[in-house]
């Protein structure tokens, strides 16, 4: 991963020119100063003395206990805008005092016991994905910061083929986990944005959700059971598929985002791996024929594997920044794309019935090429951040969810807070993930940047925050609460909501030593 930005260096983005064009002319984007080198990031002293190292290193190895400069500065945040304008602006202030990579629960229970008794925040660190400042502890009141790298902890434990339950270990990247899945024959089924380089243990503690959610479900639905380390002791949670033997202790840890403890194994529910994967696009005119389109397949059916929708801005932003010209999609309106996997006949069979229904919802068929040009750079948006960042642009996302009724004014709600703070960015949307009762709405914002576009951007984002409040949405559907959404997530689930989570965290975590700061307060 780039250490300050996405990604693999060798497939950065360069802007198409016309959309360098767009910028300047629509937004007075003027471009911004290269990123610092590596050796100017500037880093506090290491904290943690030398006994307190060895102890460590005790524990997970001498090799495996790293505190140079590289490694400091490439566990540092997050992948957020703000996370990475910092950074490459020579800003290292968060950057942990040493970096562990244990190989087993037992040595993560063992590090968790030794940081707990020697008052040593500890970061688990997964793929280092995080848009929502989920890697930033606080260190005030504590000896130091470690980050937890779990990326030793890459195995395929145990694979199930009679129930379909694959164990795998939390530090195993999404990609490698289909790729061991795939000899034999069977997937996930997940695959978000940050599908390259994000964890299995990043996205329980996240609760992410991929691009096929419609299809697959998100990742808190294919977890079955997992073991979690904690300074209290162990959690082995989940003994079948469903259960009513009380409260399950399993939706308390997913979502908690390391805050109660280090997940270290996973059970996870698999499937047989799709023969065929075909994505097609329809257009439709306006944004609310779509989402009615979509409500309907959410709740009658039939449902695709992959359902999505742009709005007219981003339909329009997709179109200047493609090599394709022309064609129905260039027609205004809005883009939807609809993917089907499975076998041949399934996928015949729920492609025939989504055809025989969207024209009577307003959809107009553009054919496989825009579906099959989403699907493949559907994870290249991340690199074209990097290039606008560079480009003196500010480029930064933010999702919600709410039920369908509240859809339509949480989208204007949202659009309108950011358009106070910031004038005139360039706004977009999409919806990605659907439900019987509701949707998720994800948007893209670009603006100019200001003299200090760190506080320019946490202002827009507050706004934004206080508007999703208002519609009657949620501060997260798939990213998470981190530092960013703390306070609006105790809005959302009050004061006696608050005090469960605390009361929660002091009984795992007496001394409050587990990702401090990250989810509350």
């Amino acid at each position: 991963m780039l250490w300050s930005g996405w990604g693999d260096p060798a497939k950065a983005a360069e802007l198409p020119e016309r959309v360098g064009e767009l910028l300047t002319a629509l937004l007075g984007v003027r471009p911004a100063g290269p990123a610092v080198p590596l050796g100017e990031v500037r880093l506090r002293p290491v904290a943690l003395p030398a006994p307190v190292l060895a102890g460590l290193s005790d524990i997970a190895g001498h090799d495996h206990v790293r505190f140079d400069d590289e490694t400091r500065i490439r566990h540092t945040r997050g992948k957020s805008t703000p996370d990475l304008l910092k950074i490459r602006a020579g800003d290292g202030s968060d950057a942990p005092d040493a970096v562990v990579l244990p190989g087993s629960h037992e040595e993560v229970a063992a590090l968790l016991a030794y940081c707990s008794g020697n008052r040593i925040a500890v970061v688990p660190f997964g793929g280092g994905t995080s848009v929502v400042g989920g890697l930033t502890a606080s260190g005030h009141g504590f000896a130091g910061v470690v980050a937890l790298d779990l990326s030793r902890m890459n195995r395929l434990l145990a694979l199930d083929a009679t129930s379909m339950i694959a164990d795998l270990e939390p530090g195993v990247r999404a990609a490698d986990a289909e790729r061991m899945l795939a000899g034999h024959g069977l997937t996930l089924g997940h695959f978000p944005q940050s599908y390259e380089y994000a964890t299995l243990g990043g996205f329980a503690a996240a609760r992410s959700s991929g691009q096929a959610s419609a299809g697959y479900g998100r990742f808190d639905d294919m977890v079955m059971g997992m073991t979690v380390a904690t300074p209290g002791g162990t959690l082995r949670l989940g003994r079948a598929p469903r259960s009513a033997a009380g409260p399950d202790l399993r939706q308390l840890v997913l979502g908690s985002e390391g805050a109660f403890g280090v997940i270290t194994s996973l059970r996870l529910r698999v499937r047989r791996a799709p023969a065929e994967k075909v994505h097609e696009g329809w257009r439709f005119a306006s944004f609310a024929e779509g989402a009615a389109a979509l409500r309907h397949l959410a709740q009658r059916g039939p449902l695709p594997t992959v359902l999505r929708l742009s709005d007219e801005t981003e339909t329009m932003a997709g179109q200047a920044a493609s090599e394709v010209t022309g064609g129905p999609e260039a027609e205004g309106g809005c883009l939807a794309i609809a993917g089907y996997e499975g076998t041949a006949e399934d996928v015949r069979t729920v492609r025939e019935r989504v055809s025989a229904v969207l024209p009577g919802l307003g959809g107009v068929p553009l054919g496989e090429g825009p579906g099959e040009s989403w699907a493949a750079g559907r994870f290249a948006a991340p690199y074209l951040r990097d290039s606008l960042l560079g480009a003196g642009a500010t480029a930064e996302t933010l999702e919600t969810a709410a039920f369908w009724s509240a859809l339509p004014g949480l989208y204007q709600e949202v659009r309108q807070a950011l358009q106070d703070r910031l004038g005139s960015p360039l706004i977009m949307c999409h919806i990605s993930h659907v439900y019987e009762t509701g949707a998720s709405l994800y948007f893209t914002v670009v603006t100019a940047q200001a003299d200090d576009p760190v506080a320019q951007w946490e202002r827009a984002k507050e706004a934004a925050c206080q508007a999703i409040g208002r519609a009657g949405g949620t501060i997260s559907h798939h990213h998470g609460v981190g530092r960013d959404h703390r306070r609006a997530y105790a809005e959302e689930i009050g004061e006696l909501g608050v005090a469960v989570i605390r009361a929660v965290k002091d009984r795992l975590d007496p001394a409050g030593v587990l990702n401090p700061g990250v989810l509350i307060t």
